[in-house]
């Protein structure tokens, strides 16, 4: 299989897997749906796991880059950039392609802390998590790393709420309280 007939198949299979669950997504429903046979599958992924660390992994890379660039669009400071990013995440909530956040699914169906896919899953988050830290710090929050984990819960609430009522409403309330948490944060250093 060739290095873009891979990045096709991963790409059909995030969308799948994000759509359906990874559980309830069997090998044969992938080669349905993807078009793959499954001996080409096989020949590129050992395992589904070993796809679903490939999916994750795509996915990652996708969504980090494209909130961290419309952030970035939206704002030019970083104190501006951290409510900016809750903007983005609204977006991305009411763009019609969500269905909650592919990494909580996935660190729900695979939730021993030392499964590769919920390393990966985590992985995600802390990443996240890294880059409220920088932004934060850059903004001169007295404790950017205490600042970023609270705007992260913020965040995570929100897409989870966002799930469940099926709108995007909570975001601002979100948005709400973490200018709240960056005016005492920044006003405190």
């Amino acid at each position: 299989m060739s290095a873009s007939k891979r990045d096709e198949l991963v790409a059909k299979a995030q969308d799948i897997f994000y759509r359906e669950g990874f559980h309830a997504t069997g090998m044969d429903r992938l080669v349905a749906e993807t078009g793959i046979s499954k001996t080409s599958m096989y020949n590129h992924f050992r395992t589904k796991e070993d796809l679903i660390l490939a999916t994750l992994q795509h996915r990652h890379n996708e969504l980090h880059a494209q909130l961290m660039a419309r952030t970035e669009e939206l704002a030019k400071t970083p104190k501006e950039r951290i409510l900016a990013s809750f903007d983005s995440l609204k977006e991305w909530i009411e763009s019609g392609e969500f269905r909650s956040c592919m990494f909580i699914k996935a660190s729900s169906e695979y939730q021993d802390p030392k499964h590769p896919i919920h390393i990966a899953a985590a992985e995600h988050k802390r990443s996240g998590l890294r880059y409220l830290a920088a932004l934060a710090k850059a903004a001169g929050a007295s404790k950017p790393e205490v600042l970023a984990t609270q705007l992260m819960l913020l965040k995570e609430g929100a897409i989870v709420v966002a799930h469940l009522e099926g709108h995007a409403g909570m975001i601002e309330a979100a948005k709400a309280a973490a200018h709240t948490l960056v005016e005492t944060a920044v006003a405190g250093s």
